[in-house]
């Protein structure tokens, strides 16, 4: 070791050792509050190490151990009536504070005190009723947002930045700073001070975006606001080390692999798709029994722990989906290429051959290294239509010699999903929103997304293969990243029973709620229109799915133990666990106290992190069909549409139309008359006419307003 490279790591460990110090002072039970002047003379830190007390203090602020009083002194959180959360922003005037653990803290335009979007934050609680609380921001521990993206708007000796995040405030630009800049370009904006309880934020426009006269400026904008130009290529780092990775399987590779290339396996997606990652064959057996090989793309054989790949796999954590675009976890030479379980190329994968009893009863599982190669690349329509016999000649012709298979594949499917379904799964029918875009990246059109049992055919084989990889290491006591979906609260189960109340439904035991209760409730609607509506409240009642390093079980699919392990190419649990199989098959499950050790701090790490970046993969994705979606209804302004009632709240009505593009209703949009909100019911009721709106309700409605800048859609009742 170098002499520069002792140095640092004395500074290091010094560093190290005076935080974890500090850390006991102010948590120790007789610590009385200090200013940062009493701290340096208590442990009589020299003038040259002063810096590094200040980085310490601030990392300490940061992390929420400490914070500053008026007076200057450190007062530990813990020891105050403070919170610390993340500033989630509903719009500009007002959000919540949301609590890592613990019910989330309202807070008004008043009391932000300056907060901006994902700030963290400490808040006073104001006032707190039953679960609802809110509070008042009285320090920001870290600002989170640096550069913001919007419309410039001109004036004669200044301008401002209208941003496109329409929970981000306007931001002020002197004249000095905006030279050369025209009327409502989109421009970057780094934030040079931050906004207060009293004045905006100021900034500086550091890059133009475009002009407002160009078709596609605000899809760009939004494209940019949230740094996926940035991601669309991959650092040098990680090109260095795609060139040492083979475009084909070497013979060295198949080494200690089962060879089930001449089995036949299949693909069976979207038509389009490019990333593949799972492959299936089934066959039955002469005991009625049946055997569900599945195949999974091998990546964690290409991204090794402690790679740039790898850590940039980690921080996307996930890829994201908009129309017409993706944005890769990993390169395409991976995702497209040597990864993909493309048809004709040998491939590399984890297999697991699941033997299923004729009931769907999973009877054992096996797990091994496989080399495979899948005879044919299937699309969800083109099977959809054999297996319903619905093939035109050429159709036919293309898979004849496959049809045999993909009905034994039906056939289990069937089993699988009745299995499920009656043991209280509960099975959502929500259509999701498919943006059909043309060649020049136009809306060409919005429709439900096409959901067959063909669709149902790879999901049963999905989940029970991510039910039994997940049992099975769990026993093994693997250090994994498991799937979870908690209980809901009783609260929210008590506001569904109000929505149910509409339609004479009831849901009963809701102390101890088991998921079969919900299911029941959803086979006894026979209504389409009306299942979808109480599916989408039911929705809303329950918890968001998240990762953990704990196997607490999946309370929507009624599972005790369940994972992602299906999906490496896109999503990095799945690749997690698939370096834990890998070294648990080739070490025959043996590793050392340090190394469990590790794997354990990584996966609670990592379960963390990928929680966080779905969720912000599912927001980006999200912003995406709202922008589309106002972009194309501006050309039927003036029309009239069927529509369902989705929402009921205090200031008018959310509507969706048969396109599953959504809309809201006005109190001013209505006719004429007083509507008061039973919360209750979640009902309007007019106060002259008696008129009712409730959820679903079928409307006449006219579109009036589609505004791409805030992606909101306006109609009026006719």
């Amino acid at each position: 070791m170098n002499k520069k490279k002792i140095v640092n790591k004395i500074q290091k460990d010094k560093y190290t050792m005076r935080k974890e110090v500090l850390t006991s002072f102010f948590l120790d039970n007789k610590y009385e509050l200090v200013t940062k002047k009493q701290i340096a003379a208590l442990f009589s830190i020299p003038k040259a190490d002063i810096a590094m007390l200040d980085r310490i203090l601030s990392e300490l602020e940061q992390e929420g151990v400490v914070y500053v009083d008026d007076s200057k002194r450190y007062v530990p959180l813990d020891k105050s009536d403070l919170v610390k959360c993340k500033y989630q922003a509903k719009s500009a005037g007002f959000g919540f504070g949301i609590v890592e653990n613990g019910e989330d803290v309202y807070i008004s335009a008043r009391n932000l005190n300056g907060a901006m979007n994902n700030d963290d934050i400490l808040v006073e609680i104001l006032e707190s009723s039953g679960k609802s609380r809110e509070g008042k921001v009285v320090k920001i521990l870290k600002r989170n947002t640096t550069q913001v993206i919007g419309r410039f708007s001109k004036s004669k000796n200044f301008g401002f930045i209208i941003p496109i995040d329409d929970s981000i405030q306007d931001i002020y630009i002197s004249k000095k700073n905006s030279q050369n800049i025209r009327d409502r370009q989109v421009v970057q904006v780094n934030i040079e001070k931050y906004p207060t309880a009293s004045s905006k934020a100021e900034g500086k426009i550091t890059r133009i975006i475009g002009d407002s006269s160009d078709a596609h400026i605000d899809a760009k904008s939004l494209y940019v606001s949230y740094g996926l130009d940035e991601m669309e290529d991959f650092n040098d780092l990680v090109k260095e080390e795609l060139e040492n990775i083979p475009n084909e399987v070497l013979k060295e590779e198949k080494i200690g692999r089962v060879d089930r290339t001449k089995e036949r396996v299949y693909t069976i997606d979207a038509e389009d798709a490019k990333d593949l990652d799972d492959a299936v064959c089934v066959k039955k057996n002469k005991d009625n029994t049946y055997t569900l090989s599945v195949y999974i793309a091998d990546v964690s054989h290409y991204v090794k722990e402690k790679t740039a790949l790898d850590k940039e796999a980690i921080a996307r954590g996930t890829s994201i989906y908009i129309p017409g675009k993706v944005i890769p976890m990993l390169p395409k030479k991976l995702s497209n290429g040597i990864c993909s379980l493309n048809a004709g190329e040998e491939r590399l994968a984890l297999g697991v051959d699941m033997q299923i009893s004729s009931m769907g009863e999973l009877l054992s599982s096996d797990v091994f290294k496989a080399v495979i190669k899948v005879e044919k690349k299937m699309s969800y329509e083109k099977v959809y239509k054999v297996i319903s016999n619905q093939e035109d000649e050429d159709l036919k012709n293309e898979y004849e010699k496959y049809k045999k298979d993909l009905m034994l594949m039906q056939e289990l499917a069937h089993i699988l999903n009745d299995k499920r379904l009656k043991e209280g799964c509960i099975n959502f029918e929500i259509p999701e929103t498919h943006i059909v875009l043309d060649e020049n990246g136009d809306v060409k059109n919005i429709e439900p997304y096409p959901i067959t049992f063909a669709n149902t055919i790879i999901e049963e084989f999905m989940l029970i293969t991510n039910m039994a990889i997940a049992e099975k290491y769990y026993f093994l006591e693997l250090p994994f990243i498991y799937r979870i979906h908690e209980k809901p609260d009783e609260d929210k189960l008590k506001d569904l029973n109000l929505i149910l109340s509409n339609y004479k439904l009831k849901l009963k035991g809701i102390k101890d709620i088991h998921p079969k209760a919900l299911s029941d409730i959803l086979s006894k609607v026979e209504n389409n229109e009306e299942k979808d509506i109480i599916s989408t409240y039911m929705l809303r009642s329950l918890k968001l799915a998240k990762y953990s390093h704990e196997c607490l079980g999946h309370f929507g699919l009624n599972a005790k133990y369940y994972c992602h392990f299906t999906s490496p190419i896109r999503r990095y649990p799945d690749l997690f666990i698939h370096r834990m199989i890998t070294k648990a098959l080739e070490n025959n499950m043996l590793f050392g106290n340090n190394e469990l050790i590790r794997y354990e701090m990584q996966a609670e790490k990592y379960a963390k992190s990928s929680s966080e970046m779905e969720k912000n993969a599912t927001k980006i994705e999200r912003d995406f069909d709202s922008l589309y979606s106002a972009m194309y209804m501006q050309s039927f302004i003036g029309e009239k549409f069927d529509a369902r009632i989705v929402s009921v709240t205090s200031f008018g009505i959310f509507i969706e139309l048969e396109n599953t593009v959504e809309g809201f209703v006005s109190f001013n949009d209505m006719p004429d008359d007083y509507f008061m909100y039973n919360e209750n019911r979640h009902m309007l009721i007019g106060e002259k006419t008696g008129i009712t709106y409730k959820i679903g309700d079928k409307l006449k409605v006219e579109l009036i307003r589609s505004d791409v800048l805030t992606k909101q859609i306006d109609f009026r009742i006719i």
